[in-house]
């Protein structure tokens, strides 16, 4: 295959420059072997965004490597020395093959660089790591992980010392500092051993006896103390710690998965380590019908994640989906502290603008205002910062599977999440119904709200070229009715602006820019299209709503939402 000249100059500079002769035999190799793929891994920079790197395994600039992870941590390093004082990171890293080399090169550079270090002794779920940035005072926090994404890939995702991910100006601060390491000649590797201090069992347990904070009732839960818990890591870090999070909480009878206990960046068992994938439920579904558990967790492999299944009354189990369960946690917190006379008087809540509107509501009905954000968990973590001191947080989340139930962690946590939504199970169970009737009340008090989401993978640069282009329509030729349905609100979170199709008027929004529309029908249907900030993709979202609840609701929504799709003929 002929490369283009600059494609082969940036080959060349990596056969020739002074990288591993290791990898510059891998590289030689791909070249032959699978030139399409040499053509992906030169022909552009594996980019630092604003949530850090992710990305293929391999030798080149547009992959993970000691080279980009490298060039990563110095531009890090860099940024954080500017600063005067002491200065320490926290590492952790996932189950995924690599992630331990890439987190002792991360401690290597930092440590080459006179900066502390605090390095997991083994595999840590993501929000241990947001807990350690905080407990030890740290500058920032590094995670080695690619959360779902297929087993090829890899990630590295920064925090700051707040225990969030990075929001402006650090974001974009560290970004240019990272952008300046263009050779491997300006990072240092030449670690300073004495630097790097291990964290281990001793901070499992602060963390796990903080997690304490957000049980409400340890008398239900030791009513249902012996309750059948299924739990599945999917081969990932919960494994390590979040059955000794439900023990510490008061549960007993956890069921484990054995096949998935084991960990493996390879994922032996599922097709995607992704709790959204009912496929992912296979093992642990089987396992709790043969236990006649009444609960099911499952959580992604960096543990930030968790998805829930419940046993019905005809001892079937449903899977619920993000949205439902971010529902059930807001109702339950809210309403159990309103009884107990704990509610705090200044307190909040927060969803992300794809999460469904229902949250907003629970919130309403309890005079708890609820903040609305960009999709990510960092814009979380920064209202619960800028409310400090003002506000109580009291909960917050995602429709993909990230909730977080209070701020002494300031990412999403699958541990707390897996404690708080088995406290809840104890508490139905004592009240004689399960999960998904819980559920449904809240729908006959609420009404009805039905999401899905579709997202269509785009590799390589023709698939970034594609979702530009999709867009581009979108904003320039906008639809005036969807399925015979006036469209009455578009929303641009990129020119950030709101749009009333009916009076004409347009209103600011005030986020973050973001290449996201939002299209809002008259019957309160609403349609979200958003490029991936990590992953090739472009993700349409879809929300119905119905003010009653009944029996044929369900079929009525599932067949709204199936028009919604297929008026805007989504093709993988």
């Amino acid at each position: 295959m002929n490369f283009s000249e600059t494609i082969q100059k940036r080959i060349n500079d990596w056969l020739d420059g002074p990288y591993d002769e290791e990898l510059k035999e891998e590289i030689r190799k791909t070249i032959i072997e699978n030139p399409e793929e040499a053509k992906d891994a030169f022909y552009t920079d594996l980019d630092f965004g604003t949530g850090g790197l992710r990305g293929i395994m391999g030798p080149g600039p547009n992959r993970m490597n000691k080279y980009t992870v490298g060039a990563a941590t110095q531009g890090l390093a860099n940024y954080i020395m500017q600063e005067q004082g002491d200065h320490s990171v926290a590492i952790a890293y996932d189950c995924r093959n690599n992630s331990r080399y890439f987190a002792q090169i991360a401690a290597d550079v930092l440590s080459a660089n006179g900066i502390k270090v605090y390095l997991f002794d083994e595999l840590r779920p993501t929000p241990e790591l947001s807990f350690a940035v905080r407990h030890y005072h740290c500058s920032a926090g590094i995670v080695i992980t690619a959360s779902h994404n297929p087993k090829e890939y890899n990630g590295y995702k920064v925090y700051w010392n707040d225990g969030a991910q990075l929001v402006p100006p650090h974001d974009k601060n560290v970004i240019d500092n990272v952008r300046q390491i263009n050779s491997p000649d300006k990072i240092n590797f030449s670690t300073q051993r004495e630097l790097i201090e291990v964290l281990g069992k001793d901070t499992d347990e602060l963390y796990l006896q903080a997690l304490l904070q957000v049980r409400i009732s340890e008398e239900e839960i030791s009513r249902q103390k012996d309750m059948g818990i299924v739990y599945t890591p999917l081969h990932g870090t919960g494994v390590k710690m979040l059955p000794a999070a439900l023990r510490k909480f008061g549960f007993k009878n956890i069921i484990n998965v054995p096949e998935q206990d084991i960990t493996d960046g390879n994922f032996p068992t599922v097709k995607s380590p992704n709790p959204e994938e009912p496929t992912a439920f296979e093992m642990a579904l089987a396992k709790a019908r043969e236990t006649n558990a009444n609960i099911i967790l499952a959580t992604d492999p960096d543990s930030d994640r968790i998805a829930l299944g419940v046993k019905l009354k005809d001892g079937s189990y449903k899977l619920l989906n993000g949205n439902q369960t971010a529902c059930i946690l807001g109702e339950y917190t809210l309403s159990m502290r309103q009884s107990a006379g704990t509610l705090p008087e200044k307190r909040f809540m927060v969803k992300t603008i794809v999460t469904t509107d229902l949250f907003s509501d629970i919130a309403r009905n309890y005079n708890t205002e609820c903040f609305e954000v960009l999709t990510g968990f960092k814009y979380i973590a920064e209202l619960i910062r800028k409310n400090e001191g003002k506000a109580k947080y009291l909960g917050g989340g995602e429709e993909s599977y990230g909730y977080l139930g209070d701020d002494f962690i300031r990412d999403k946590d699958a541990l707390m999440s897996a404690c708080q939504i088995a406290e809840i199970a104890a508490w139905t169970a004592n009240q004689g119904m399960n999960l998904y009737e819980y559920l449904e009340s809240i729908y006959r008090k609420y009404g009805y709200y039905s999401e899905s989401l579709i997202s269509i993978t785009k590799k390589g640069i023709s698939g970034k070229e594609e979702i530009q282009k999709l867009m581009s329509g979108y904003r320039e030729n906008p639809p005036k009715t969807i399925n015979g349905i006036e469209l009455v609100e578009i929303r641009d979170y990129q020119k950030l602006e709101k749009h009333n199709i009916l009076t004409g008027k347009t209103e600011k929004i005030d986020l973050p820019e973001s290449n996201v529309l939002q299209f809002i029908l008259s019957d309160k249907s609403k349609i979200t299209v958003r490029p991936s900030g990590t992953e090739p993709k472009i993700k349409f979202y879809f929300s119905v709503f119905f003010d009653k609840y009944m029996e044929s609701t369900d079929k009525e929504a599932s067949e709204k939402l199936s028009r919604l799709e297929s008026y805007f003929h989504i093709e993988n």
